[in-house]
C-alpha cells in the first residue's frame, strides 16, 4: 500500500540498521543520478553540469552560474522551445522572484559570450510569445 500510495521504497519491522542504511544510500544514489545528470555533448557543444563547464567547438565559454543553468536548460533537449518561465525556475532553483523579461537580458548575454568563441553562433533561437529554443547543427 505504502508503494501504491507515491513512496519510493518502503521498511518492514523488525529491520536491522544496516539494511536501513543500505536502503537509504541507494535512494540517495538515485536522486544524485536524476538531480546532476550527466555531460551532455552534442555537435559543436559540450556540457559538462556537475563540473559547470561549457565548451563550444572545443573552446570554454566563461558564463556565469545563472547563464549556464539557462544554457544547460536550453540544450539538455535541443529543439524543444521553453518558456520564460521554464527558463527562470532552472535559472533560479531558490525560487527568487524575477520579471519574466529578465531572461531576455540574460540571453543577450550568453549570445555575446559565445559570438565571442564564434561569431557565426546562431543556436539561441527566440520562439516569439513563448521563450527560446536552443538547436544544434
Amino acid at each position: 500500500m505504502g508503494l501504491e500510495t507515491g513512496g519510493d521504497d518502503y521498511l518492514t519491522k523488525p529491520f536491522s540498521l544496516r539494511e536501513l542504511t543500505v536502503r537509504i544510500k541507494a535512494l540517495r544514489r538515485r536522486a544524485t543520478r536524476t538531480l546532476n545528470p550527466p555531460a551532455v555533448g552534442a555537435g559543436p557543444l559540450k556540457l559538462d553540469e556537475e563540473a559547470f563547464l561549457l565548451l563550444w567547438k572545443g573552446t570554454e565559454v566563461a558564463l556565469t552560474v545563472t547563464e549556464f543553468r539557462i544554457t544547460a536548460c536550453l540544450f539538455r533537449h535541443p529543439g524543444h522551445a521553453k518558456t520564460r518561465d521554464q527558463l527562470i525556475e532552472a535559472a533560479y532553483p531558490d525560487r527568487t522572484f524575477v520579471d519574466s523579461r529578465t531572461i531576455d537580458t540574460h540571453i543577450k548575454r550568453i549570445r555575446r559570450k559565445f559570438e565571442t568563441v564564434d561569431p557565426e553562433f546562431d543556436a539561441i533561437v527566440a520562439v516569439p510569445g513563448l521563450g527560446y529554443r536552443g538547436i544544434l547543427p
